[in-house]
């Protein structure tokens, strides 16, 4: 948790818009809050990065740090997709991650003030993703639709390999909503970042030192991560050996496009008492 006032003030202000976000049952004015959420958050971090930069020589130097983010018990279905939904929101925070191989928890190397609101939004995002899969899977429409898959078949004692349509299964659908709503979701996070980076660069004040404030900042994360990842590989996201849903993906994707965030107190246990993801 961050010790630092000003910081707290922000992920405070960031807390109450994601609130107003929770609170709406408007579309567009739950997307108006998200946007504004994800702009302060981005905001904050340049503002810091210029703070950083300018910080006096008897004060201590803010400098990255390396955190473990638990994601979830060994062996729990889905835990790839709930990865990729905190790997996507870190990409918008200036947050690099590495990945165990089970898939339970992540290595967020980043500023603290960037990681705490990596793991804000995530708390309250992973709850909207996990409702809205739940509510897709419950409803039935999946039933509906069919998946492409490869069976292998003896024949005059050969083996030969052939595409089959087969019924979706509650597992396959879930996975593939999941997966489509984290990638809509980075992708609205990355959308609003980009747009208060421009806004930030096109100051006249700040024309100038902003860029190379920014640059900075990158290249010192950049160098930490490389001192302290021990990864192995590159993570590659969630398997989808399990099959391609179409109608499961385009569902998801409207979900992440909806999606609704908050942090109010209860979503802590929900969190702690989220199910299977199959």
């Amino acid at each position: 948790m961050s010790t630092n006032p000003a910081q707290d003030k922000v992920l405070t202000r960031i807390g109450g818009l994601l609130r107003q976000a929770e609170s709406t049952d408007n579309e567009h004015e739950a997307e108006a809050f998200l946007t504004a959420a994800q702009r302060l958050a981005t905001r904050s971090s340049i503002d810091l990065a210029v703070a950083r930069a300018h910080v006096a020589v008897r004060e201590r130097r803010t400098t990255p740090v390396q955190k473990i983010v638990p994601i979830g018990e060994p062996g729990k279905r889905g835990l790839r997709t709930y990865v990729q939904l905190f790997v996507a929101i870190a990409s918008a925070n200036d947050v690099q991650c590495d990945v165990a191989r089970s898939s339970t928890q992540v290595f967020a190397h980043g500023f603290e003030s960037d990681i705490a609101t990596c793991e804000a939004l995530y708390a309250s995002l992973l709850v909207q993703m996990v409702r809205a899969s739940d509510h897709y899977i419950k409803s039935g429409v999946y039933k509906s639709a069919t998946v492409e898959k490869v069976v292998a078949e003896k024949r005059w004692g050969r083996t030969v390999q052939r595409r089959v349509q087969a019924p979706v299964a509650a597992v396959t659908a879930r996975l593939n909503f999941q997966m489509a709503f984290a990638a809509r979701i980075g992708t609205r996070l990355d959308e609003a970042r980009a747009e208060v980076t421009r806004e930030a660069a096109a100051e006249p004040a700040a024309a100038t030192g902003t860029a190379l404030v920014l640059r900075d900042k990158e290249l010192e994360l950049l160098d930490f991560y490389r001192s302290t990842s021990q990864a192995r590989g590159r993570w590659r996201g969630p398997q989808e050996s399990a099959g391609y849903s179409r109608g499961a993906r385009q569902a998801g994707d409207r979900a992440g496009r909806a999606a609704r965030l908050g942090t109010a107190p209860e979503l802590g246990a929900a969190r702690a008492q989220l199910g299977p993801a199959g």
